[in-house]
């Protein structure tokens, strides 16, 4: 009787292990590429979207497509992807705040960080108190241009019209 139990568990034991093994794994809800990522600053407008670039896959789209307009707002993420060669890109993403939750309203790569293949090594909000209710962002991307060099400071900067500053941060 004893033997006969060891048996059935070892075979019940077994089969759970295969099929544990043959189960797909589950996507993950962040992929692997992404390294640093901060959500700050606010923004808003009246419902006439900018031109949507390199939006990631699963991305749900925000556009109106009755063509009324209808006030919306939220807030901005800038993050950054690692590529093949360990070298970074950086995204600045509008995030919608609609009825159903937050929406990805356009999504643009800031060429002037991928012009300097940086290594990037972190990426601050202006304050940690969260989402701000002026409209702007204010963050600083710190990277490399030699992996072997310490990190210089890069300002990303939106001013109340929406219009986009990056450059190297003066202390």
């Amino acid at each position: 009787m004893a033997m006969r139990r060891i048996l059935m568990t070892s075979l019940l034991l077994a089969g759970w292990s295969i099929a544990a093994a043959a189960a797909p794994a589950q996507d993950a809800l962040l992929p692997a590429s992404v390294i640093f990522a901060t959500s700050t600053g606010y923004w808003e407008d009246d419902g006439n979207a900018p031109a949507v670039e390199r939006v990631p896959t699963g991305a749900e789209s925000v556009a109106n497509p009755e063509g009324k307009v209808a006030q919306r707002h939220g807030y901005y993420k800038l993050f950054a992807v690692r590529q093949p060669d360990r070298t970074s890109k950086v995204y600045l993403q509008q995030i919608a705040q609609t009825e159903t939750g937050p929406a990805i309203a356009s999504t643009i790569e800031l060429q002037e960080f991928s012009d300097l293949k940086p290594y990037v090594t972190d990426i601050r909000p202006e304050n940690s108190n969260g989402i701000i209710k002026e409209p702007g962002l204010f963050a600083t991307v710190y990277l490399k241009t030699d992996p072997a060099a310490e990190p210089d400071g890069w300002t990303v900067l939106i001013d109340e019209f929406g219009d986009i500053t990056v450059e190297k941060a003066t202390n």
